[in-house]
């Protein structure tokens, strides 16, 4: 008797990286995940991960807020390119579920 285990035939062989996207998408972990690679992928961009206070993402809006103004203005002048490298980033991140209905890409950078 073969026994199916998340829609696969466990007999069958699967690539891990198949096996990791399911274990994601089984256990609804794909917007908390998407979050946290969103977040990564700011403080990668940026360079700013230690002026950086808070972080927050919404409809994609990822807010920001900084404790130095001089880099908050630094900053105010990059935020296309930023969302850009952002999104750059993400698109070749593999733990990022880009089909994910409530987390997707950073359509605009709001810096408090």
């Amino acid at each position: 008797m073969q026994r199916r285990l998340g829609g696969i035939n466990r007999k069958d062989p699967v690539a891990m990286e198949e096996l990791v996207q399911m274990f994601i998408k089984s256990m609804k972990l794909s917007a908390g995940l998407n979050t946290r690679r969103i977040f990564e992928a700011w403080d990668a961009a940026s360079g700013a991960s230690r002026y950086t206070l808070r972080r927050f993402f919404r409809d994609g809006k990822l807010y920001i807020t900084l404790n130095s103004s001089m880099v908050r203005n630094q900053l105010g002048f990059q935020k296309a390119a930023l969302v850009d490298r952002i999104n750059a980033i993400l698109r070749e991140d593999e733990l990022f579920q880009k089909d994910d209905p409530q987390v997707k890409f950073v359509e605009e950078l709001i810096l408090k």
